[in-house]
């Protein structure tokens, strides 16, 4: 039956597509997207950033009691798995459902999965964990594609729109961690649900539960601009309609596709790696946060978790700056290569303060500035190769496979998590020595990749064929 089936998910002649009208000059369709997403990420983020701190608080506060080293490898499997079920949701998309039913089904299937989490029940944790894998597995590498699917092939404000979505995916990101941190670990609530004649400890489920909120508002809002996307996402067409679009899909992939495909493989490994250190923020800087850093500001605590916006906070500040940049330096902007490699210099130097910050932590709590420089650097890499990386695979991947493509470049941040999670379950808040092999290890490894990318740059060029 595969074969009966074409995919639609496509770059549309530039007739067929709404090119403007929306936020900066952009399609409408980028705007409808962007708040989508911006919920959506709200929930995965929200959920995130306390997940580590539930599964390591005792059961006395209300949490899981595992040992760090137990979270952090369960924190890493789960993300890993988030990013993984990618590839058969990119799949289900180019082959059957279309982009727009499978980010709508993901999304009611994410928000089941969160309010799983309300339930203080290990049996029914897991399941929600697995419900979110699931229903992300059908959004995240859906929605990327049609916003890749707005704009006509060889429009200049892709990478820009990219930039925009991008920005959406971070206020969701940033806001998150502030409400469900707050439910979750501050006294202010647990008081609240004290004087209401309820158990405190149960803080860690209201926060899961905000969280399922913030994906249902997704579902919302994009039910309620849905004809914005009209031209996109749809479902396949069956053989005996587009006949030849059925042909399309049955030829090999030309010499031209194999090479741009090869240059997507080798930008895959970096990303992986890039992931790999970044998405520390959520197992040991999350802990290092927690554990080692004073959180405080003019006498007032805040939560651990609340670290977690200042990723988004940045991004979000940074986020058009850089879409502007991109624009205006035109024919001189760097290629997606050049920028990969900014990306993972701004990362190693983030990363490597890590050490000194550890050294200090001997002689008690360090500053917030520590974590907030140190975020700030992790950054400004990621906006040099994370939005440049999703607009690349729509440049780079061949039309009746790009939702396919996709899944496979998720599967990138996929394997960098699970790493992430191994490497955090070194993490030991006692031994600084540790602290500083695992930080020091990290920056020296993202140095020697830098300088192997660096090299393989002309050869990756070459592989793109024409595209920059």
């Amino acid at each position: 039956m595969v074969n009966d089936i074409a995919n639609t998910t496509v770059d549309l002649p530039e007739s067929d597509l709404d090119l403007s009208g929306g936020l900066g000059g952009h399609p409408r369709g980028l705007t409808t997207l962007f708040f989508t997403e911006l919920w959506e990420r709200f929930s995965y983020y929200g959920m995130r950033a306390i997940l580590v701190l539930y599964m390591v608080a005792t059961p006395d506060q209300g949490g899981l009691g595992f040992p760090m080293s137990q979270a952090a490898t369960i924190y890493g499997m789960y993300t890993m798995l988030v990013y993984m079920m990618s590839i058969p949701g990119g799949f289900i998309a180019d082959r059957y459902l279309g982009g727009k039913l499978s980010v709508l089904i993901g999304g009611v299937i994410i928000a089941l999965g969160h309010f799983s989490l309300a339930f203080p029940s290990l049996p029914i944790f897991f399941g929600g964990l697995a419900l979110i894998i699931l229903g992300t597995g059908l959004l995240k590498p859906n929605i990327s594609s049609m916003v890749g699917g707005l704009y006509a092939a060889g429009d200049p404000r892709r990478d820009a729109g990219f930039s925009i979505f991008y920005m959406g995916i971070n206020i969701g990101a940033g806001l998150s961690p502030i409400v469900c941190g707050f439910l979750a670990q501050s006294n202010e609530f647990k008081q609240w649900l004290s004087h209401m004649g309820l158990e405190p400890n149960s803080s860690w489920h209201w926060g899961f539960a905000a969280a399922g909120v913030g994906m249902c508002l997704g579902l919302i809002h994009l039910l309620w601009q849905k004809e914005r996307l009209k031209n996109v996402g749809n479902k396949p067409q069956r053989r005996n309609k587009i006949h030849v679009q059925e042909q399309q899909t049955k030829e090999p992939l030309t010499a031209d596709e194999w090479k741009r495909l090869g240059a997507l493989g080798i930008l895959f490994f970096f990303t992986m790696l890039f992931w790999a250190i970044y998405e520390q923020g959520g197992s040991s800087l999350n802990l290092f946060a927690d554990r080692l850093s004073k959180n405080e500001i003019f006498g007032w605590q805040f939560p651990s978790s609340w670290y977690q916006s200042l990723q988004a906070v940045f991004v979000i500040s940074f986020a058009p700056i850089f879409s502007w940049l991109w624009i205006k330096l035109g024919k001189h902007e760097p290629s997606s290569p050049a920028k990969f490699a900014y990306g993972l210099f701004f990362l190693g130097t983030g990363i490597a303060l890590m050490v000194p910050a550890s050294l200090l932590a001997v002689s008690g709590k360090v500053s917030p500035l520590w974590l907030t420089t140190v975020y700030m650097f992790e950054v400004i890499g990621e906006l040099c190769l994370s939005p440049v990386g999703l607009s690349t695979v729509t440049k780079l991947a061949p039309t009746r496979i790009k939702s396919m493509t996709m899944g496979i470049w998720f599967l990138a941040a996929s394997l960098g998590n699970m790493l992430a999670g191994y490497l955090g379950s070194f993490f030991d808040a006692e031994n600084v020595n540790s602290l500083c092999t695992l930080y020091g290890g990290m920056a020296i490894a993202v140095f020697i990749c830098l300088t192997i990318l660096i090299v393989l740059t002309p050869t990756v060029r070459k592989l793109m064929v024409g595209v920059k």
